[in-house]
């Protein structure tokens, strides 16, 4: 059978799926990187960091709320695969649903809300790097979960558009990781370098009372 019995890429909603998977992480990496090269949102809230993430936050959420009506949206409009709405499948379906969820509650848990929402590009940063579950488990929980959470859903309603749709969701999350695992790491290493000028100095001072 041709693939296009069962992906419907003429569908409007199919690409609007596409495009907003896409757009996300990419916003909130530009966002976030000028956020931390210029202020750009800090000054937006009269120099309050914290309120500045937490407006982050907020619109990030909102987003994928969106992105996810748009994916169940374009999901009705798919013809559905009889391997797909098997009883397998729905059990499939629900372990992929429960573990992604898992992965994404227990990390917002983890890092709060402006340690999941770029805290560290608002200069918010964590005392320690964060490695107990889920993040003993994986490095990108929130990532790998969101990505489970679509492929349980797709399976769910047995439609191979949304398996289509959960590849190419890792693939943007995957470049993303690209830029910002880095970048973050980054923030943190000129953190330790600072700390580490700052005690050496404090030493320095010292001996010099003591002399």
């Amino acid at each position: 059978m041709p693939l296009s019995e069962f992906i419907d890429i003429t569908q409007p909603s199919f690409w609007l799926t596409v495009g907003s998977v896409a757009f996300n992480p990419t916003f909130w990496n530009i966002a976030a990187r000028s956020e931390y090269h210029n202020k750009t949102i800090t000054r937006l809230f009269n120099g309050n960091s914290r309120n500045g993430c937490y407006a982050l936050a907020v619109t990030i959420f909102s987003l994928g709320i969106i992105r996810d009506y748009i994916y169940h949206a374009a999901l009705s409009h798919q013809p559905t695969h009889p391997l797909l709405l098997s009883p397998v499948a729905k059990l499939a379906s629900l372990a992929l649903l429960a573990a992604g969820n898992t992965l994404v509650l227990t990390s917002m848990y983890a890092l709060g809300v402006t340690g999941t929402y770029l805290g560290d590009y608002f200069g918010i940063l964590m005392d320690h790097r964060v490695t107990s579950f889920p993040f003993s488990v994986t490095d990108a929980p929130m990532y790998v979960g969101s990505t489970l959470s679509f492929l349980g859903t797709a399976l769910w309603y047995g439609k191979p558009a949304g398996v289509a749709l959960t590849a190419f969701v890792w693939l943007a999350y995957s470049v993303a990781l690209r830029y910002e695992d880095p970048f973050t790491a980054g923030i943190y290493e000129r953190r330790e370098v600072s700390r580490q000028q700052a005690a050496g100095k404090g030493e320095s001072e010292s001996g010099k009372k003591e002399l």
